[in-house]
Order: C-alpha cells, then structure tokens, then sequence
C-alpha cells in the first residue's frame, strides 16, 4: 500500500510488484480477455456503454466496481447468459431513445481507466 493519500506512480507499482513477486501483465491471446471494461463490453453486446452501465448499477447485468472511482468490469463468460441478452434485446426495441451514445461514437476525451 502506499502512504496515506498518495498516488500509484509507476515506479511505486513496479516496486510492489517486484516485492511481492508479481508477474508483469501480458494481453490474453487473440483478444479474449476474461474481463472486459463498460466500452468494450458495449461494443461487443452493440449497446451503448451508458446502458451497460445503468444496467449494473441495478443488477440486471453482473458488473464489479472494485473502486468507488473506478471503472466498471464484466466477465466476458456473463455476455451470452439470458440477462444479458434481455438488455440487448430491450435496448434494440428501444432505438429512438437510447440511454447514450451509439457504440461506434469515438469519445472526444478518451477514457483514463
């Protein structure tokens, strides 16, 4: 852990790392990450990344939002169960009034998680 209201720098992580003899990480081959953040996981379901969301944060979809600051992750073995195509499917009902931006939209200020 680092000091009382101090930041993660890379010298701090690479530090922790080597203490505690964790391996660098390394991209899942052939892109099949386990876990996904919100725009990748709405991307791959072709939803908006604010309807993912809101789905989360009432339990429709199973999402961890391990940091109160911090971004929203999805297991990618959760996006072929039933509920989660029940929100693709009620967000493509719905197209007149979606709950964000069309996936494809590019964000004009990129993530910082």
């Amino acid at each position: 852990m680092t000091g009382h209201g101090n930041r993660w720098t890379r010298e701090r992580v690479t530090a922790h790392r080597s203490h505690h003899k964790i391996p660098v990480f390394r991209p899942a081959p052939e892109g099949n990450e386990p876990w996904l953040n919100v725009n990748k996981t709405a991307r791959l379901l072709g939803v908006a990344p604010k309807t993912l969301r809101l789905a989360a944060e009432t339990g429709e979809i199973e999402g961890v939002h391990p940091l109160p600051d911090g971004p929203w992750i999805f297991s990618r073995s959760e996006l072929g169960k039933p509920h989660a195509l029940q929100i693709v499917h009620r967000a493509r009902q719905n197209p007149k009034y979606p709950a964000g931006s069309h996936p494809d939209q590019q964000s004009l200020f990129p993530s910082t998680t």
